[in-house]
């Protein structure tokens, strides 16, 4: 799907331009404005849409910009504030997006420095912005729950109301989440404390402290891995996978002159329009990229389409597959290489969820 493949060639130009930009200005034009105009589908070169360097004079400040307001039938409805690529989103660095959101009509504000974008609105009071943001995006480390939240604020999807709606919940979630992800690597001592109460008869001293928190780190990093099997193994139904015979997998060559030959028939922009990314497909590839990134840095998995299969990848390269899902035909199958180089699959029964076994990867 065009968002989904909008936030992917995102990524990707990111990690691959990325050390070359060192100013604002440059990551503006290079990142912010891209992110605007393909992903949440505004006109950067509309100016009844998106207005850079918005001016909004607030109290005996004049002449005060902000760096982007976004319109939608004639009314502001979100404000960007920009920091450099790099740069680290502290709420205190964004003086002019808490003056500008209570004298627009702005119910969406966004901080970013062209890889994280934080999103914040009025929760706690009415017409201020609120200090915490209550939806955040690294495009270098996509959350699967936060891009369908993303959606709601395109253009051709954008409801104010639901969107105000839905972020009383993803705020505090989004804080949990990351409190959770906070003590489970660094676990505090009331943390501790209440679960070695719950498993432990005797006085709880330094030394028992001492002793439970490697047991307790242990056991999260088991049941968080317990939760995602569980999971997998919900994705089929009770008949067990059936595995095709492994056949070679083309060589080089083979694939050279295959390609040749699709040049032939078909240009390639008419090749990429045919080729349709499904929520089915960009389902497997999160959950595929929760197993992986256990091993691999997050922002090094990837995806790319065709027409016969969806390939997940590192460091968008081809010769370095992951799996590819084959969900285009009506018995569906995920493939994977094996230590020869050779192509296995495995048939997936009622396919709901997206992954085979973990053990296949």
């Amino acid at each position: 799907m065009e968002f989904y493949e909008s936030l992917n060639n995102l990524a990707s130009k990111i990690r691959q331009q990325g050390q070359n930009i060192s100013t604002e200005e440059a990551t503006k034009t290079a990142f912010v404005m891209p992110f605007i105009q393909s992903v949440l589908g505004y006109d950067v070169f509309n100016p009844s849409e998106v207005v850079p360097e918005f001016i909004c004079d607030v109290g005996t400040k004049k002449g005060e910009k902000i760096d982007y307001a976004i319109f939608k039938d004639g009314q502001v409805q979100m404000l960007i504030e920009c920091k450099k690529l790099g740069e680290p989103l502290n709420v205190n660095h964004a003086s002019q997006l808490f003056r500008y959101f209570h004298v627009t009509t702005a119910r969406i504000s966004i901080l970013t420095n062209g890889r994280v974008y934080k999103f914040f609105t009025d929760l706690d009071a009415p017409n201020k912005m609120d200090e915490k943001p209550f939806l955040e995006l690294d495009l270098l480390d996509i959350d699967e729950h936060a891009a369908p939240e993303l959606r709601n604020l395109t253009r051709s999807a954008f409801d104010v109301d639901s969107i105000i709606s839905a972020a009383g919940e993803l705020k505090y979630i989004g804080q949990l989440k990351r409190e959770l992800a906070n003590q489970f690597s660094d676990p505090c001592e009331e943390f501790l404390r209440f679960f070695t109460a719950r498993v432990y008869d005797g006085a709880i001293t330094a030394r028992v402290r001492e002793q439970f928190q490697p047991l307790l780190l242990k056991a999260v990093t088991q049941f968080t891995g317990d939760l995602v099997n569980d999971r997998l193994k919900s994705a089929i139904t009770g008949v067990a996978p059936q595995t095709l015979v492994a056949q070679p997998l083309a060589t080089d060559d083979a694939v050279k002159s295959e390609k040749s030959t699709d040049k032939l028939q078909v240009s390639q922009d008419e090749e990429t329009a045919r080729i349709e990314t499904t929520p089915e497909e960009m389902e497997g590839f999160f959950i595929v990229k929760s197993i992986v990134r256990t091993s691999v840095e997050p922002e090094r998995i990837g995806h790319r389409d065709t027409q016969s299969y969806f390939g997940i990848l590192l460091d968008d390269n081809n010769r370095k597959p992951v799996c590819r899902l084959h969900f285009n035909r009506s018995q569906k199958y995920l493939g994977i290489l094996d230590a020869e180089k050779r192509k296995c699959a495995t048939l997936l029964a009622n396919w709901t969820i997206s992954i085979t076994s973990p053990r296949s990867l």
